[in-house]
């Protein structure tokens, strides 16, 4: 899925860092999480960069095979302390691969799921949410309550819970597993939240929205089953959690071709964005008794 944008003037990896960094600042990040730009030299030219969900060797095979020189995922490589970055750890190799071929590695995590519009926005308008959106949980230094994790919105029209289902499952990435229901098929859906990545700490403020259905990813049994016990409550879509955080990076590249052309003047930049297609979710294939 190719994003452009046409130009004249080289960049270097620094402009890029910059406007990326007015769109998605790193200070919204939370405080345990590792943004910001892992690898690369800031005065290396930039032609070329890819969108990825993971920070993975089948996103750096895609790289380099297309020529990237810089690879922005939503993942980070690094969010727990390492030690080493020796070539025969899983993260050094990486590491390892993307300096010898001289592509950088940028991540913005957090501060993506919480930008307005950020990664929540992107997952409720793949699934069908039209109209205004209001955070789930609201970004309390946020004076103008836009930004936050989760979204909730409406249908245009509601459907039965069989049916947004299937919408859901249309509107996301195939993955081996695809998306799991919890609740009446035949309840009527209108308001709906949601929050890309792992969302099940937000299922008491899905129930509190008083919504009719919560789509996130990583749902646990315990917390799941607990939840559908209590009656009144939301139905539950869970999905990939690779799924669910691809639709941001189409709205990522947007926006850094946006700010790009905004920062360095009327011809824009010298750079092509691409967003990658490579499906990295973790679990290959399922199997079913029967």
């Amino acid at each position: 899925m190719p994003v452009s944008t046409s130009t004249m003037q080289p960049i270097t990896l620094s402009d890029v860092v910059t406007s990326f960094e007015e769109v998605y600042p790193p200070s919204w990040a939370a405080s345990w999480d590792a943004v910001g730009l892992v690898c690369g030299d800031p005065a290396q030219s930039v032609e070329k960069i890819l969108f990825a969900v993971d920070p993975v060797d089948a996103v750096v095979d895609e790289a380099l095979t297309w020529g990237a020189d810089l690879i922005i995922t939503h993942h980070p490589l690094m969010l727990r302390g390492v030690t080493s970055v020796a070539a025969n750890t899983p993260k050094g190799r990486i590491v390892h691969r993307l300096i010898r071929s001289g592509t950088a590695l940028y991540t913005a995590h957090t501060n993506a799921d919480t930008a307005s519009p950020g990664v929540s926005d992107a997952l409720a308008r793949a699934v069908g949410l039209t109209g205004t959106l209001r955070p789930l949980d609201p970004d309390t230094t946020d004076p103008e309550g836009r930004r936050g994790i989760g979204r909730i919105g409406e249908l245009s029209a509601p459907l039965i819970l069989r049916d947004f289902a299937e919408q859901v499952a249309q509107g996301l990435p195939a993955t081996a597993a695809g998306i799991r229901v919890a609740g009446d098929l035949d309840r009527l859906i209108s308001t709906v939240a949601v929050s890309g990545g792992a969302g099940d700490s937000l299922l008491g403020a899905a129930r509190a929205a008083e919504v009719d259905v919560y789509v996130t990813s990583d749902l646990r049994h315990h917390p799941a089953s607990e939840f559908v016990e209590q009656s009144g409550g939301p139905a539950l879509i869970d999905t990939a959690h690779f799924a669910s955080e691809w639709p941001w990076l189409a709205d990522g590249a947007i926006h850094l071709g946006d700010a790009l052309g905004r920062s360095v003047g009327p011809n824009g930049a010298n750079v092509e964005i691409h967003v990658s297609t490579t499906v990295t979710d973790a679990w290959s294939q399922t199997f079913q008794h029967v």
